[in-house]
């Protein structure tokens, strides 16, 4: 029997402090102290050592009440590895949230040990995918979770302002696996942005594309390697959140939040070649993701979608054409929490063919389908509306059929009114009732006016 939401969150909640704090403490465990600077109005704060060659300097974050708190359990802090790797196995093992396999964690996990994630790098692509069933408290495909692939994005400017450095990205993956070399970039052979092993597992560094398109890599100060610049990718890398992968004793990461990446994977969708595999793992992603963000965090996501769509046209144009693409369900969920008709959508229109309608005694309404883009409408009509509207007044089931079909040709009019411009009332579904029959004549006499 599968754990109750509430169960796994709250274990995992827990999990990620424990590994928040014991992160906190690795990174500054010698003797020193915490100190702050304020740039532009925010304060961010650095953590000072005596070392043999003199005081080093070391960048810790910005300000936040969690870092606060870290700072002060910093001595307070004791290793409990053991017991969040037990944490870490029941919430794999028992409740069934996904890990990766061992290769990509033990990447993930050295990245982490080498400041790759304190540094404000964020991990994208799957392996941060794998990170939000617990935190929706959700179960997601397997498929949708396979990769052999780590993606790690930082902003360029973020890179230099940190004003730390970690060991040569090359060397630090030669610390997990020997065979790990670099990857010659078509920019040219003084780039690498790209790493392999003789497993095929390739780690991949990101940057978001600023000014005009270029392919050209940029340098990644803090990280000690170059990144291939994208668009998107500074959307998507915004605010991340911090969570865990779930390997070895929880491995503590950046990952951009659920909503972020669900809207990013959407965009990625339609610009991606059509019928290529990861064109479709894109869409099966964000469709994945919207049902869970718009029960549990349906005002972020709804902030994120209107952030998105106020970029522009050729945002907006992306957007559209990737909700078009969702299941019904999944495109009527979101334009109904966004508060937006079905019209907006392009090429949309509820067409009829003529399909067999009957009568539904449990609901006392007749019902037939209708298509829009692609998908079958299931359309109904009241027996109030019928008996109010449609001459059907002390009729029997037969008598209401008639009906209907002596006036299909005005109620599938006003369907498909209700479909494409009133606000979605449900999900692959439209229902006319005797008030919206009233509503929509009223509207069609002073249209005529």
């Amino acid at each position: 029997m599968p754990a109750p939401t509430l169960v796994v969150q709250t274990t995992y909640a827990e999990l990620l402090e424990r590994c928040a704090a014991a992160s906190f403490r690795d990174a500054f465990a010698e003797t020193g102290n915490f100190t702050s600077k304020t740039v532009r109005g925010r304060r961010y704060w650095y953590f000072q050592a005596q070392t043999e060659s003199g005081r080093s300097q070391r960048y810790v974050g910005p300000e936040t009440p969690q870092l606060l708190e870290r700072i002060e359990r910093h001595m307070e802090i004791r290793s409990d590895e053991r017991e969040r790797h037990t944490l870490v196995s029941t919430l794999v093992r028992s409740y069934g949230l996904p890990g990766p396999a061992a290769p990509v964690g033990e990447v993930i996990a050295a990245l982490a040990r080498a400041g790759v994630f304190r540094l404000r790098s964020v991990l994208v692509g799957t392996v941060a995918y794998q990170c939000y069933p617990a935190m929706l408290g959700m179960k997601l495909p397997g498929a949708l979770l396979q990769t052999s692939d780590v993606d790690i994005a930082q902003f360029a400017n973020v890179s230099v302002a940190t004003g730390e450095q970690t060991a040569p990205m090359l060397k630090v993956l030669r610390d997990v696996e020997k065979s790990f070399r670099e990857i010659p970039h078509t920019g040219g052979h003084e780039f690498t942005t790209s790493y392999v092993d003789r497993r095929g597992l390739r780690v991949e560094f990101l940057t978001p594309n600023v000014g005009p398109d270029t392919d050209k890599p940029q340098a990644l100060a803090a990280l000690r390697t170059d990144a291939q610049p994208l668009r998107f990718l500074d959307f998507l890398i915004h605010e991340p959140e911090q969570a865990l992968v779930l390997f070895g004793s929880g491995v503590l990461v950046n990952v951009p939040t659920p909503e972020r990446y669900a809207v990013h994977k959407l965009i990625l969708s339609v610009r991606r070649r059509m019928g290529g595999v990861k064109r479709d793992k894109d869409l099966n992603q964000a469709q994945t993701l919207i049902a869970p963000l718009l029960e549990k965090r349906s005002r972020e996501f709804v902030a994120v979608w209107e952030e998105a769509f106020a970029r522009g046209p050729k945002w907006r144009q992306l957007l559209l054409d990737g909700m078009s693409r969702l299941e019904t369900d999944a495109t009527d969920s979101l334009l109904k929490a966004l508060g937006r008709p079905r019209e907006i959508l392009p090429g949309i229109d509820l067409t009829f063919a003529g399909s067999v309608a009957r009568y539904d005694s449990t609901r006392e309404v007749i019902t037939f389908t209708g298509q829009a883009l692609g998908h079958e409408i299931e359309c109904s009509v009241s027996r109030e509306a019928l008996e109010d509207h449609f001459d059907a007044d002390n009729l029997d089931k037969r008598g209401r059929l008639d009906a209907f079909h002596k006036n299909r040709s005005e109620i599938e009019g006003m369907i498909r009114t209700m479909y494409l411009t009133w606000p979605v009332q449900a999900a692959g579904s439209v229902l006319l009732a005797t008030l919206d029959v009233e509503k929509l004549r009223k509207a069609a006499s002073r249209a005529d006016l």
